[in-house]
């Protein structure tokens, strides 16, 4: 088990310095600020990608997103579809050979919600979210669709680039819809609880198609209040479903209504989390995610991430050398 960096869009020297001065081995990209050409990514700008992280003694373990619009009219079944499913599997294809072996993405067309921020320890600022108020928005895609709408979408696209993940030898994992609650915008958050994860995975059984584990947002559902929160990590970890982890604590296990804590004071027992992923084999990255903005951080938040490595890293050694 290994700690890395992640929630960065350029792999400059300033933001990998930082990655690699504080024990980080393993660097994810999310939503990589790279030229676009003609809704995909080039090859030469992966493979230059992967050797400036490489530069810097770390690995490029992971890629999370691609823009919203490679892909959107795939998860709505737009007009757009085949051009953009064709573009996709050439994006995958060149992900795979510049040497990045994972691929994390979503399906929230609409993106992840939040509603006014929240003072917690210390009056440092914490995302938050409120489904009442989350109502309130108008429809983000002209209309409402319906679950099996979103299902048939998504397992048109599984069925299709999975065969070309295992041709590539690329893993590819889906994050939970964030808030993991019914709807969003007239949009069905599909990934909202752990018997559509279950589905999800029985559409095209493969070890190619697995889980971006984000654990906060996991944590959210509301089967995760007792043991079951621990009960799928192991399931997941032991399927060797789980790519990667957000390693992150929120309030409480309520998806309607929740906000972002510190890594050790959210509802979420963190040892016991970090002991589960040892106990059942995980052997890859964890990574900090949406850290509380504290006092005269910067916009990124390197004050935030850096507690919160730390906590990582400790965590893995409690549970390597008990």
């Amino acid at each position: 088990m290994r700690a890395g960096f992640g929630q960065f869009q350029q792999a400059t020297p300033e933001y990998l310095r930082f990655a690699q001065q504080y024990g980080a081995t393993d660097i994810l990209l999310n939503t990589p600020d790279l030229p676009s050409y003609n809704g995909t990514w080039p090859l030469h700008d992966l493979v230059n990608l992967r050797r400036n992280v490489e530069n810097y003694g770390m690995k490029l373990s992971a890629l999370e997103n691609v823009p919203t619009q490679f892909y959107d009219h795939i998860m709505l079944n737009g007009p757009k579809r085949d051009e953009q499913v064709d573009n996709m599997i050439t994006t995958v294809r060149n992900i795979a050979r510049a040497g990045i072996p994972v691929f994390g993405y979503n399906w929230m067309p609409s993106h992840v919600w939040r509603t006014p921020t929240k003072l917690i320890r210390g009056g440092a600022v914490a995302t938050a979210f409120n489904y009442e108020e989350a109502n309130k928005m108008p429809l983000t895609h002209g209309r409402v669709y319906t679950d099996e709408e979103m299902w048939e979408n998504l397992e048109y696209w599984i069925k299709i680039i999975t065969p070309i993940a295992e041709e590539e030898g690329i893993r590819l994992g889906i994050h939970p819809c964030d808030p993991p609650v019914d709807q969003l915008g007239g949009i069905p958050q599909l990934f909202r609880s752990y018997d559509n994860y279950r589905r999800y995975l029985d559409i095209y059984p493969s070890d190619n198609c697995a889980i971006e584990f984000c654990q906060g947002t996991v944590s959210e559902m509301f089967d995760s209040e007792g043991d079951a929160l621990y009960e799928f990590i192991a399931e997941m970890v032991q399927k060797k479903k789980v790519l990667y982890v957000h390693f992150r604590n929120v309030s409480a296990p309520n998806p309607e209504d929740f906000h972002e804590e510190f890594i050790n004071t959210g509802h979420v027992d963190m040892y016991r989390a970090m002991k589960t992923y040892y106990d059942n084999g995980y052997d890859s990255f964890f990574i900090d995610d949406h850290v509380p903005h504290t006092h005269l951080d910067t916009d990124w938040g390197h004050r935030g991430r850096a507690f919160a490595n730390g906590y990582i890293q400790a965590m893995i050694e409690a549970v390597t050398k008990q």
